[in-house]
Formats: structure tokens, C-alpha cells, sequence
């Protein structure tokens, strides 16, 4: 276990987890904020896109009371993603990416409370000056969540990320313990 409290967890990604990638990359609902509708993942995507990932991608499973739940994968920018988001003069950034793949386990507070696990762990084990994410910016739920979490809306990135079809605009949000 990377980190947890008594009932939520995050642990490095196992190759049993390929099921679940492949059960919650199937989903419509999941899709819809993860990878997009039209990019359905089978066994080879997943293999491809969360099994090589690059040695400084951190890829990870969360799990409620033991029972797999969701993706989470966090890495320090490197130097082309520190100049985009505009932190060239920092050295300590990290990105995270995550999701929550059993839609039952959705609006129950579970994102805020692994957002804060996550705050934790980065910023106070792995002494993380600030911590980065670009949530489209049209999904309100997880930009609501993470500013729940102390994370601040500091740049709009028109046309940033591809989904569905289209390129779609973002927001990068930043959590620094200096501005919280």
C-alpha cells in the first residue's frame, strides 16, 4: 500500500488489474470523462497505455474497504510539461490523473477524500513544491472536487486535451502548501 486510511487505499498497480481497467474502459459513464466514449480499451490498450508506461509514471489502484474501485497514476512533470504549464523555474512538480471506475462508488465524497491521500502523500513524502492536474473544463463535478481539495483554476488551456472526436479545453489547477 502506497497510501490509505482506514477505509480507502492506494497500491502500485498489479497485473491481476487488468481486468478492472478493461471492465471500467468499457463503460459508457466512464469513458465520458476517461479516454472518451470512442476509445473503448481491450486487453492489449490497457497492456499499452497503464502496463508501459514510462519508469517515472507511479500507476496506481484505489480501493474502498479492499474492493478495487478506480485509477490513479501520478508522476513528476518532466521539463516540456513544467515550460507548457509554466513552472520552468520549479524542480518539485508532480501531475495526477485518476478516476473512479465503479460508478456506485460515485458521489460519496470517495474523490475528495483520495484527493486529500494523494495531497498527502506528494507533498509531505515525496516534498512536492506543487501539484498539477488539467481537468476539462467542462467537467464540473471533478473541477468542484479538487477545488473542495485546496487545488486553484490558474490557467485556461484552450483546446488542450483530444477527446471524443475533438479537441477539448481544460483547465490546469494547481494545490501548492504555500498558497493553502
Amino acid at each position: 500500500m502506497i497510501i490509505g486510511d482506514e477505509k480507502l487505499g492506494i497500491r502500485e498497480l498489479l497485473e491481476s488489474d487488468k481486468l478492472f481497467l478493461v471492465k471500467w474502459l468499457n463503460d459508457p459513464l466512464i469513458l465520458q470523462y476517461y479516454e472518451g466514449r470512442d476509445n473503448p480499451h481491450d486487453t492489449e490498450m490497457v497492456n499499452q497505455n497503464f502496463y508501459q508506461q514510462e519508469d517515472n509514471v507511479t500507476c496506481c489502484i484505489i480501493e474502498f474497504e479492499q474492493k478495487a474501485i478506480g485509477y490513479i497514476q501520478f508522476y513528476p512533470l518532466d521539463s516540456q510539461e513544467k515550460k507548457e504549464y509554466g513552472y520552468d523555474d520549479l524542480d518539485d512538480i508532480y501531475g495526477t490523473d485518476q478516476f473512479i471506475g465503479e460508478i456506485d462508488y460515485w458521489d460519496k465524497g470517495i474523490g475528495t477524500r483520495l484527493m486529500k491521500l494523494m495531497i498527502d502523500h506528494l507533498m509531505y513524502k515525496k516534498h512536492s513544491e506543487k501539484i498539477v492536474l488539467d481537468p476539462q473544463a467542462w467537467n464540473q463535478r471533478a473541477i468542484a472536487c479538487y477545488e473542495k481539495c485546496g487545488f486553484k483554476k490558474v490557467k485556461y488551456l484552450p483546446k488542450h486535451e483530444y477527446h471524443e472526436g475533438e479537441l477539448r479545453d481544460c483547465w490546469s489547477m494547481e494545490y501548492s502548501r504555500y498558497s493553502v
